[in-house]
Formats: structure tokens, C-alpha cells, sequence
């Protein structure tokens, strides 16, 4: 088992590695920069002004120098004209001498957001916790709904439970959250219906969460994946009833009840478990279009503010905590189907 975590964690870090740097190169082409120098420095600055201004800001380096020295790995850039030292780690009215060498994201700096004139991790840490609330509510409400579902149509495959719930799920899977969203906000927050039950906007849950300002986000983004959980629940229940140690439990009188909660519930649940493992970093990157249209000001909302307003350090920093997301996710649900299913043996 340690071998076995000591590979999938040196397999984790390069694969941030890569996904990193293919991220970085993305956000740091030259038409990015150039928006960049222009965004910082006037719209109307020359060519020649545009190169000098990324040469004085440590843009003029390689890539993959300036790679390094974002990650941490590499000292910062430094630059003296008119007897004046900058550099990357030299904060303003700071003697260069106290300054540290190194200061990339090894070090916690993230740098800083030249849209919300705040430390990249200052804000990824708020928009995070804010998307985080919104990440349990949603799991407290999708897990235990889909299994429940899954579980009683794959008891009975070819029942009018069966067929009724699985037409549930594939009409909540079809239906993409922006539609969902407002046939939502239509039928309980508008005069449409004269069902004023909720609210439309979610801004206000980011003081304080109620019943009332968060239902409909938490809903819309929920149904999607119990559909989806639903569905695997129910494909896994349908394969391990029709399994012959569950039909020889039946042939020796035990009661349907007991070989459900007892043989064929824990065996259908190790592909589920890996779904719903998989939405956590699906639910990190996918609540963009929700928290857009409740105008809820996570993670998702950050992502798309970041790459709008062509916030390089902003859109890396939340780059990294995607890349994070998703392989400990990953991580956890290996070793989590390890332990479900004692019959795979770890070579």
C-alpha cells in the first residue's frame, strides 16, 4: 500500500507539473501580455512601449524561467535602472537587500491580482470557502437522494418504479443547469407563477446563508448530479441482483429485504463511490454557469472573472487549486475503491 501511494503521489506531481505549465504557456502568450502591458500601463501605449513595459516587469525572460520562477523553483527576477532595484520578490519601499530570493507559489506567493488590486491567494482562499459552502450543501442534498433512487430502481429492473425513476434521472441529467436555473427562479422567485417561495439571487447567502437564498442554487446544481449518480447507482444495483451468490441467498429462503441491505447494497456501491468522488472537482470548475446566474461570487465566478479581465496571476492561482482538487479527489477514490472491494489486489 505505501508503494502503491509513494507511485500515485510522484505521478500527482507530475502531473501538476505538466498541467501547470501547460497553463502558464496558455495565460503568458504574447497577445495576453501585450493586453496585460496595455491594461496596466494605458491603452494607447506603443509597441516599443508595450516590450519595454513587460521587459521592466520580468515578462522579457524565457518561458520556462519564468515558469520557475512562479513555481517557486527559481530565483525572481531583478532589475536596476536609475540607481532604483525592483524585482519580482522586492515589494514597494522594501530594501532589496531584506528581500527573499525566491517567492512563487512554493512559498505561498501567489502573486497579485491586477483586477481585485488583491493577493492572489487572499482571494482564491475567499472565493474558495464560498464555493466550498456551496460544494456540501449540494453533496449533503445529491448523495443520499441519487442512492436511495438508484438503489430502489435497481432492485426491481423492468418495474414501474423502475421506469418512472429512470425517466427522473435521464430528464435531470438531459437538462443543463442554465435551464434548469431559470425554469427555477421562473416557477419560486417570480410574479411569473406567483410563487415567490425563494429568491432569485444568491448574492445575499454570501453574508449570511438561509433557506431562502440558497435553495434554488443548491437545487439547480444537485438535480444534474442526481441524475447522473442515480443512473450508475441503479446500472451497478441491476448487475450485482442478478449476480448468482444473490440468487442462491434467495434460494435459501432469505428474505429479499436482508439480501438487498445485506449482499447486493455494499457490492453496488463501489461504482457509485468513484462518481461521486468524480464531482467534487466537476462540482469546483462546473458551478461557473450557477453561480454566474445567482450571481453567487465563488470560485467558478472568480475563473470567469479572471480570464475575462486577463488576470494572469489570478487565472493561474485558480488554475492550481483546480489541478489540486481534481488529483486528490482521484487519490482519495483509489484508495477509497481499494477498501470498498477487498478483491482487487494492489501489484
Amino acid at each position: 500500500m505505501l508503494i502503491f501511494l509513494l507511485r500515485r503521489l510522484l505521478t500527482m506531481v507530475l502531473t501538476a507539473l505538466c498541467l501547470t505549465f501547460v497553463v502558464f504557456f496558455l495565460t503568458n502568450l504574447p497577445p495576453n501580455l501585450e493586453k496585460l502591458a496595455k491594461t496596466e500601463a494605458g491603452s494607447r501605449i506603443t509597441d516599443e512601449e508595450v516590450l519595454s513595459w513587460l521587459d521592466k516587469n520580468g515578462h522579457g525572460s524565457p518561458l520556462l524561467v519564468r515558469y520557475g520562477e512562479w513555481l517557486g523553483v527559481l530565483p525572481g527576477w531583478t532589475r536596476e535602472e536609475d540607481g532604483v532595484t525592483t524585482g519580482r520578490c522586492i515589494q514597494r519601499g522594501q530594501d532589496p537587500a531584506t528581500a527573499s530570493r525566491f517567492c512563487g507559489v512554493l512559498q505561498g506567493k501567489w502573486g497579485f491580482s491586477s483586477v481585485f488590486k488583491d493577493e492572489v491567494s487572499t482571494i482564491v482562499g475567499t472565493r474558495l470557502s464560498l464555493t466550498g459552502i456551496l460544494m456540501f450543501w449540494v453533496m449533503v442534498v445529491m448523495v443520499p437522494v441519487s442512492l436511495i433512487i438508484g438503489v430502489l430502481a435497481g432492485m426491481r429492473e423492468g418495474s414501474k418504479l423502475d421506469r418512472s425513476l429512470s425517466t427522473f434521472s435521464i430528464a435531470t441529467t438531459a437538462t443543463p443547469e442554465y435551464v434548469s436555473g431559470v425554469i427555477l427562479i421562473a416557477v419560486f422567485a417570480s410574479s411569473m407563477f406567483g410563487l415567490k417561495w425563494f429568491k432569485g439571487t444568491a448574492a445575499s447567502a454570501m453574508d449570511g446563508i438561509t433557506f431562502e437564498n440558497f435553495f434554488l442554487p443548491v437545487i439547480t446544481i444537485a438535480l444534474y448530479g442526481i441524475g447522473y449518480i442515480a443512473r450508475m447507482t441503479r446500472a451497478s444495483m441491476t448487475e450485482v441482483m442478478t449476480a448468482q451468490y444473490i440468487r442462491t441467498a434467495r434460494l435459501k429462503g432469505v428474505s429479499f429485504r436482508n439480501v438487498v441491505m445485506k449482499h447486493a447494497l455494499r457490492n453496488a456501491l463501489i461504482a457509485p463511490f468513484t462518481v461521486i468522488m468524480l464531482q467534487f472537482p466537476w462540482l469546483l470548475n462546473g458551478v461557473v454557469i450557477v453561480e454566474t446566474l445567482f450571481n453567487y461570487k465563488g470560485f467558478g465566478w472568480t475563473l470567469v472573472s479572471a480570464a475575462g479581465n486577463n488576470d494572469i496571476d489570478l487565472l493561474l492561482g485558480c488554475s492550481v487549486v483546480a489541478v489540486i482538487v481534481v488529483l486528490v479527489t482521484q487519490l482519495i477514490s483509489d484508495i477509497g475503491y481499494v477498501f470498498l472491494n477487498p478483491r482487487i489486489r494492489i501489484s
